[in-house]
């Protein structure tokens, strides 16, 4: 890299649009810190790293040596060194390019992850341990295994540990994670047709429940509204706010209301268009009004049970469909 290419890097700020899909955009109007920054695949399912390359210059397509929490790992780069706004000033660092000695490295290492997956197996199988083995990874340097796996409960793997390390001849470390994580690193298909949010571009997990299907007018089916990792879709969470802001518009479900055929009570309601289906007084059926058409009823009147209920539960047309608990917590190791 040439001075001139790194005066110029260090001069211009890249904007939004200039970013790839898969990399969340960065809002340069709420501050943080300006540095050369990369995109690196740890995995070819894995989430995108932003890492600090500080003056090293790194292409796309290229293969680099990168540091981690567990320590040194290889990875390829998918974004080019570019001059980005970040939140941190910590960032993990892009150590070097790797070399040919680094990819012939990677290979062996990967074929030593594929032995240690069957055996490891094989072991869960003898000792008849209640847990899935998800992957298996191995340090760069080759001096550590890393075995996650997922299970219900804690997992006494002590003796597990002493067999692995007795027959690999090297450090193991065995890591419990959730079932979204363990989705994130297997990869799949979504029910979208696209590849999963979640080993593609999602860092953190948010906290999702199933109000925000019921806010969505979504069909309560597990089967609909569940990933393939079995819990509630981490897509439900990107229009969260903005039905939230459309639904303060609207009455509620089950709120008597004024239209311009006579007094009714609401039905349903579509969000998005500002639709309100209203069930008329008398037997005067259901008709369709624009929000703009209907107003409160006198709002001295009593309230029935019904109009105390809440929107969510009088929206709710099938009985039954099977409880789905709230997802409020994100899975993680």
């Amino acid at each position: 890299m040439t001075e001139e290419e790194l005066t110029y890097l260090k001069s211009v700020q890249v904007e939004n649009d200039t970013l790839l899909d898969d990399l969340p955009e960065y809002d340069f109007s709420a501050g943080g810190v300006l540095m050369d920054a990369a995109g690196v695949k740890l995995h070819g399912s894995g989430p995108i790293m932003i890492l600090d390359s500080r003056e090293l210059y790194v292409d796309k397509g290229e293969h680099v040596i990168v540091e981690t929490g567990r320590g040194l790992a290889q990875g390829e780069v998918v974004v080019a060194t570019q001059r980005r706004q970040v939140d941190s000033n910590s960032l993990p660092r892009i150590v070097r390019k790797a070399t040919a000695g680094d990819v012939r490295q990677r290979a062996r290492n990967r074929d030593r992850e594929d032995a240690a997956y069957r055996l490891c197996k094989d072991r869960i199988e003898k000792f008849g341990l209640p847990m899935k083995l998800i992957a298996v990874n191995y340090l760069h340097a080759g001096n550590k295994a890393v075995f996650y796996f997922s299970a219900e409960g804690r997992i006494d793997f002590r003796e597990l540990v002493r067999d692995l390390s007795k027959r690999l001849h090297t450090r193991i470390e065995m890591r419990q994670i959730g079932v979204r994580d363990s989705t994130r690193m297997l990869g799949g298909i979504g029910i979208c047709g696209c590849r999963l949010c979640c080993s593609r571009f999602i860092r953190e997990f948010s906290p999702v429940s199933i109000r925000m299907a019921k806010d969505q007018n979504l069909v309560l089916n597990p089967q609909k509204v569940s990933g393939i990792c079995g819990r509630l879709l981490c897509c439900l969470t990107y229009e969260d706010e903005v039905y939230r802001s459309a639904a303060k518009t609207l009455p509620r479900v089950g709120r008597k209301v004024s239209t311009p055929d006579g007094p009714g009570r609401v039905k349903d309601r579509d969000v998005l268009k500002g639709l309100v289906r209203v069930l008329l007084a008398d037997d005067g059926g259901l008709k369709e009004y624009d929000v703009g058409e209907i107003r409160p009823a006198n709002r001295h009147e009593p309230r029935d049970e019904t109009e105390k209920a809440n929107g969510d539960e009088a929206s709710e047309k099938n009985g039954d469909i099977p409880p789905l608990a709230d997802d409020d917590s994100p899975a993680g190791p």
